[in-house]
């Protein structure tokens, strides 16, 4: 009995380290993310926001380039459904989202604007619930009115007077939300080969934008400065919350990637001296609560899983990836492209690429 009792708690502990490492991912994605705002908006100064969406997307391809040339898989890149899907996150996520953020940017405090982009997790969920499968339970509600209060809070009671740069960052939050929900179900291609993907097609795009539009040519040392802003805030960032969007669902990825306003708001306040107030700790307590809520969610039920060919990111203690790699160290994770054989049980699961469930819409 007490060999049975240990077994349980080992499986336990190891379903919650399980769970926790992509949530650890997005926190990292955020805390990136979140630093870049503040950063782009002293960047802003010296150049314009086409040509600055350029570079930072240059950078992110840049940074991601050692990791994309394994993994993934030609033929299910080829099915028009996955075509379809990357196009969607390379438009909405590397050309549309990062201009009309910046454009924003450029006409209001960098806090506000960090502030604004906590409306991304609540685009994200509404647009996965409506359109994209993504099953949202209470707890998850009412993470994401939570989330939305500390910002809502934190904005008041300047915040929204600036209505023309609001309305430029609600819709970059927009784009940004389509993003998140295809990036979330893109199948064939790793997390490195995504991120380089949208980097490549951004950095062209803006670029030849930012010049037709007659933006100031950027000096040597301020293209140097964006590209390792754009490696950390647009690269490592965006690796890091695709590999975490595809464990725990765009809906849920999000929400923990919602602390990264909270983060830009801070290096806003401290090192470009903008005025900050009290109600900065009420809303951090609020983001805690509401990231809380969403860890604490649990969505179980009895499901069948047909036979599918992808590739992504696994590990084989997951009670779906069951097939052997003799010389593959326990517990490790690794993308190749894999099949799953017809399979009925009854887990905890969120809304991964595993399980995109008809009735959850």
């Amino acid at each position: 009995m007490s060999w049975q009792k240990t077994m349980t708690d080992t499986n336990q502990i190891q379903n919650q380290a399980n769970k926790s490492t992509p949530i650890i991912w997005c926190l990292i994605a955020a805390l990136f993310f979140g630093a870049s705002t503040p950063a782009a908006k002293v960047l802003l100064k010296d150049v314009g926001p086409l040509s600055l969406a350029g570079l930072l997307y240059l950078g992110a391809a840049i940074a991601v380039v050692p990791f994309s040339f394994k993994g993934g898989s030609k033929e299910l890149r080829r099915r028009p459904v996955n075509r379809r899907r990357i196009l969607g996150t390379v438009f909405f996520g590397g050309i549309a989202g990062p201009v009309l953020l910046l454009l924003g940017l450029r006409m209001a405090p960098a806090a506000s604007v960090s502030l604004w982009l906590n409306l991304e997790g609540l685009a994200t969920a509404l647009l996965g619930w409506l359109f994209f499968r993504e099953h949202i339970g209470a707890r998850i509600w009412l993470a994401l009115a939570i989330m939305v209060a500390a910002g809502l809070l934190l904005s008041s009671p300047q915040g929204f007077e600036l209505a023309p740069a609001a309305g430029l960052v609600l819709m970059a939050c927009v784009c940004w939300g389509l993003d998140n929900n295809y990036t979330a179900i893109l199948d064939g291609y790793t997390p490195a080969q995504i991120t380089l993907a949208k980097g490549l097609a951004a950095c062209a795009v803006n670029l030849a934008l930012g010049r037709l539009v007659g933006e100031p040519r950027p000096a040597a040392g301020f293209i140097a400065w964006s590209l390792v802003i754009g490696a950390l805030g647009y690269g490592v960032s965006v690796l890091l919350y695709v590999m975490g969007a595809q464990q725990l669902g765009a809906t849920r990825s999000q929400l923990v990637f919602s602390t990264a306003p909270f983060i830009g708001v801070l290096i806003a306040w401290v090192g470009l001296g903008e005025p900050w107030q009290g109600v900065q700790v009420v809303a951090a307590a609020l983001m805690v609560l509401g990231l809380a809520c969403m860890i604490s969610e649990h969505h179980s039920h009895p499901h069948q899983h047909q036979i599918t060919p992808h590739t992504h990111l696994h590990r084989h203690d997951d009670g779906h990836h069951d097939h052997i790699h003799p010389d593959e160290a326990p517990g490790a994770q690794h993308t190749h492209v894999h099949q799953h054989r017809p399979l009925s049980h009854s887990h905890p699961h969120a809304p991964d690429l595993h399980h995109r469930h008809e009735h959850d819409h």
